[in-house]
């Protein structure tokens, strides 16, 4: 769909809603039959991450998976038009729209839930703080410039590649009230650092820079997701911002695995990672600990 304009364009035509199933129907019915191999993986993973399901039920959330990801791809052409009240509910607006409002330099924390698109356009069209995202183009030169395309209307400045860091930090601490970004389960090598279930964190992945720029920038942490809960419908979860200030390195990460950690398994039906990892190589299997927790 990325790739395709005549089909960006048509979906750009339809109304919000059918756009959004036909996206879903495509991924499902065609996409899913040709990528058979992360349609194995995304199998092979949730069956190590929710042994306590039936193979039927676990084969109805990756059915449900295939759906969001085609939705959530056709939503690209359409998401000025759900950046709004009718299509995302805030859970506790009052208490969100505090902690926008408050001083300070932010790091919005997500994973690629329902659809991260539509939660980075919502944050910069509910506050005023200047925002930044990080971001990693695909490997595709087509698909990259179809994909920024469709984000220049609704995600403002974004920043990815060598000399990130440095614009990152740069931006948190000379923009007042600066917000960053951040999607943390980023994918190499076939696998995702965060959520950790367990192993040691990565040193050089999204969240243990984002814990270093944190404490250089003295920013706090908002953790929050945005989950389909039928059609073009989403809501958005969110908790209290963690401070690098008052906590230490694992205190945050535990408190981000038990938010967004257990936000991606409870939300397996619209986690984009689950396809993207490979967790039966060895040394990343989750740990003892945590699968234990899980049965």
């Amino acid at each position: 769909m990325l790739s395709n304009p005549f089909l960006f364009m048509l979906l750009r035509l339809l109304p919000t809603r059918l756009a959004s199933w036909f996206g879903g129907w495509l991924s499902a019915h065609v996409a899913r039959r040709t990528m058979k191999l992360r349609d194995a993986r995304a199998r092979a993973n949730l069956a190590i991450l929710r042994p306590d399901l039936p193979e039927a039920a676990r084969e109805a959330i990756l059915t449900r998976r295939w759906f969001n990801v085609g939705r959530t791809l056709a939503e690209l052409a359409n998401v000025d038009r759900l950046v709004n009240d009718a299509h995302v509910t805030v859970i506790d607006r009052a208490g969100y729209q505090a902690v926008l409002d408050g001083p300070g330099p932010l790091i919005a924390l997500t994973c690629h839930i329902g659809n991260w698109d539509l939660l980075a356009a919502h944050i910069k069209w509910s506050t005023d703080r200047p925002g930044l995202g990080v971001y990693e183009a695909p490997d595709d030169p087509r698909q990259a410039a179809m994909l920024k395309k469709a984000r220049q209307s609704y995600m403002g400045e974004a920043i990815g590649g060598e000399g990130a860091a440095r614009g990152v930090l740069k931006h948190l601490t000379q923009k007042d009230r600066a917000t960053l970004y951040i999607l943390a389960d980023e994918r190499r090598d076939r696998q995702v650092w965060f959520p950790t279930f367990g192993r040691p964190l990565e040193p050089s992945g999204n969240l243990s820079i984002a814990l270093r720029l944190a404490r250089k920038a003295g920013a706090r942490f908002l953790p929050f997701y945005l989950a389909r809960t039928s059609g073009p419908r989403f809501e958005l979860h969110w908790r209290p911002p963690l401070d690098p200030g008052t906590m230490s390195d694992v205190e945050i990460v535990a408190a981000l695995d038990r938010f967004l950690g257990e936000a991606c398994i409870t939300h397996a039906d619209q986690w984009l990672a689950l396809h993207d990892m490979d967790l039966t190589q060895d040394g990343h299997r989750p740990s003892c600990d945590f699968l234990q927790h899980r049965r």
